[in-house]
């Protein structure tokens, strides 16, 4: 009982703290960074309000001190191994003493938002992972390698200016382009970038793992379409049953063929006197055929208008339709007429 007193306070601390303006009772935000590097943490938050003037502050691990006076000279900035400027705060060179929890609030208000700042060590488990990007290239297609920029300094960071980016490939002593004109599978694996800044005459770096996964060339997309029936006449006989094919070659399992008759969908029940029936697929090309049937042909059938249509997702989130309407024209039987071989005059009808 006890206990459930005591999760229920949690509970209504959290609900009651939600209710307030401004208050981020979230958890705060996980960043790794190798030791000896550097990283640079951003608040987005936005003054709203009675708060719109508000200075950004930040706080940090009571091993650190954070220095935010402003236009301090160039031999103080030389000692400082972390930087506050506008909404950024930046460590030149991490080590185990800048590990904690940091966070950025609005003036003297409630709203605030916190990091956790884990720095990894060679013998740190688990935490070499957190900085490998996965990227996929297709073999014999050109392929650019892209060098992450998660926590890097703002490019308005005063003295802070980019140094450039190198790539190596895991095993190999020599820089490596960034570019293949045509990737190949022997080209995939693990690949390191550094990126570097410069600061106050002193290089700092930031080092990414891209791991490049080839896979095989993509097959051009192809575009469903109706084969046949190609005429746009098809000759019937009042009376008879009639089938016509509705035959469409197709590449996706979500495309669909079907007939349509005047204003309405033909029906698949084959107890009505037209309807049709759907072959899922015909041979291994992937031709799908719907067969429009008449039990016996009327009248009435030759007034309307039967249309085939295709119902395709390629090219977008809207399916499009296209279709085919063939028309049905009655053939009339011919009457043979001939002379008979018997007296002059004479007649006969067949």
């Amino acid at each position: 009982m006890c206990g459930f007193i005591i999760m229920t306070a949690k509970l209504l601390l959290t609900l009651f703290l939600s209710s307030l303006t401004g208050v981020s009772p979230r958890s705060p935000r996980v960043i790794y960074v190798k030791a000896g590097e550097m990283v640079a943490l951003y608040c987005p938050l936005n003054g709203e309000d009675n708060h719109c003037d508000a200075e950004l502050i930040w706080t940090s691990p009571p091993s650190q001190k954070i220095d935010q006076t402003p236009n301090m000279s160039s031999a103080e900035q030389r000692h400082r191994d972390l930087l506050v400027h506008g909404r950024s705060l930046v460590i030149l060179n991490a080590t185990a003493n800048h590990q904690g929890n940091y966070s950025c609030s609005l003036g003297n208000t409630s709203t605030h938002l916190g990091f956790r700042l884990r720095v990894c060590t060679k013998q740190s488990k688990g935490c070499e992972q957190r900085s490998h990007y996965p990227m996929v290239c297709h073999s014999q297609e050109a392929c650019s390698l892209y060098c992450p920029d998660v926590n890097t300094p703002a490019a308005t960071t005063p003295n802070i200016t980019s140094n450039g980016v190198i790539w190596y490939k895991e095993g190999e002593s020599t820089p490596k382009a960034n570019y293949f004109l045509s990737v190949e599978e022997k080209d995939h694996g693990v690949y390191t970038c550094t990126r570097s800044y410069l600061y106050c005459g002193q290089i700092y770096n930031m080092t990414f793992t891209v791991v490049l996964d080839i896979q095989p060339k993509e097959k051009p997309k192809k575009n469903p379409v109706i084969i046949s029936p190609q005429s746009g006449v098809i000759h019937v006989h009042l009376g008879s049953p009639k089938v016509i094919d509705c035959k469409a070659l197709m590449y996706s399992d979500f495309d669909e063929v079907f007939w349509f008759s005047t204003d309405s969908f033909v029906e698949t029940n084959s107890s009505f006197p037209v309807f049709y029936n759907y072959t899922n697929e015909i041979n291994a090309d992937g031709i799908k055929m719907a067969s429009l049937v008449f039990k016996e042909l009327s009248d009435e059938d030759l007034l309307k208008n039967y249309t085939c249509k295709l119902q395709t997702d390629t090219g977008g989130p809207n399916k499009r339709h296209h279709q085919l309407v063939p028309k049905l024209k009655r053939q009339v039987m011919g009457i043979v007429r001939f002379a008979s071989a018997g007296g002059a005059g004479g007649c006969g009808r067949c």
